[in-house]
C-alpha cells in the first residue's frame, strides 16, 4: 500500500498554524483573531514582528481604527502580543506575536540595526506607499528588498525613478483594463531597478514622468471614485 502524502499547493510563502494558533482562537474574540491571523501571516518569521501605520492596517483589516485600535488593546491584554504603538498616526508603529503563540524559533539579530539603512529604508517605504494605484502595508519582503537595495549601493533617487516609471506603465494598464489589480508589493519594481539604471535621460524627463503620472493618478483617483457600481443580480455569488 503506498503512503498518502500531503502535497502543499504552494510550498512557498505559507505560515505554520499549528497548537499556537489554536490556543490564540480560544481567547481571542472573532476581531482580534483576525488581526492576530493578519500579522502571523506578514510578520518578519525571523523575529515575529510586523511595521505598521494604523490607517494602513486597519483598512488591510477592514476595520475601523477605532476598532483597531480595541483590538490591538485586547491582543497586549491576553498577552498573544506585544504592542508598540506609534507616537502618531504618521508614525510606525510595532507589532511582536509573543512565543506562547508564535510557532517558529525566533532569532535575534547579530548585530544592530545600521541606522542610515533604516532611514533609507523608511524613505523607501514612503516612495512606494505613496502613489495610488499602490496598496500595501509595506511587508517584511518589502523592507528586506529596501535593505538589500541599501547594501548594494542604490541611490534614493534611481528608486524614486523606478518608481515613478512602474508607476506610469501600471496607470497605462489599468486605464487600457479596468479592474485591473494595484500593486501590492515593492517586488513589482525590482525588474525596473536595471532599467532605470541604463536609462540616459536628463532630469527634464524625469520631471515631464512625474508631471504625467500626476495627471493620470489624478484621473485614475476620479474615475475610481465615481464610476458607477456595477448592477446586482439575484444569481450574484461571492
Amino acid at each position: 500500500m503506498s503512503e498518502f502524502r500531503l502535497i502543499l499547493k504552494h510550498p512557498s510563502g505559507f505560515f505554520a498554524a499549528g497548537c499556537e494558533m489554536k490556543e490564540a482562537l480560544t481567547v481571542l474574540s472573532d476581531g482580534a483573531f483576525k488581526i492576530y491571523v493578519y500579522v502571523c501571516l506578514h510578520a518578519d518569521r525571523r523575529t515575529a514582528q510586523l511595521r505598521f501605520r494604523m490607517a494602513e492596517l486597519a483598512q488591510a483589516t477592514g476595520h475601523s481604527t477605532r476598532s483597531l485600535t480595541s483590538y490591538l488593546e485586547e491582543l497586549g491584554r491576553t498577552e498573544v502580543s506585544q504592542i508598540y504603538r506609534a507616537t502618531n498616526q504618521h508614525e510606525v508603529g510595532r507589532i511582536e506575536i509573543r512565543d506562547r503563540f508564535w510557532p517558529y524559533e525566533k532569532q535575534q539579530p547579530a548585530t544592530l540595526e545600521d541606522p542610515e539603512q533604516a532611514l533609507f529604508v523608511t524613505r523607501v517605504r514612503g516612495l512606494f506607499l505613496e502613489p495610488a494605484c499602490v496598496s500595501s502595508t509595506f511587508s517584511a519582503a518589502d523592507e528586506k528588498l529596501a535593505a538589500d537595495w541599501y547594501r548594494a549601493g542604490m541611490a534614493l533617487d534611481q528608486i524614486q525613478r523606478t518608481i515613478l516609471l512602474g508607476c506610469a506603465r501600471k496607470y497605462v494598464a489599468l486605464f487600457n483594463h479596468p479592474g485591473g489589480s494595484p500593486i501590492t508589493s515593492l517586488q513589482y519594481f525590482a525588474g525596473l531597478v536595471q532599467e532605470v539604471a541604463a536609462m540616459e535621460l536628463n532630469l527634464n524627463y524625469w520631471r515631464y514622468l512625474a508631471a504625467r503620472v500626476r495627471k493620470m493618478e489624478s484621473q485614475w483617483r476620479a474615475h475610481a471614485n465615481f464610476a458607477p457600481a456595477e448592477p446586482s443580480t439575484a444569481t450574484e455569488t461571492k
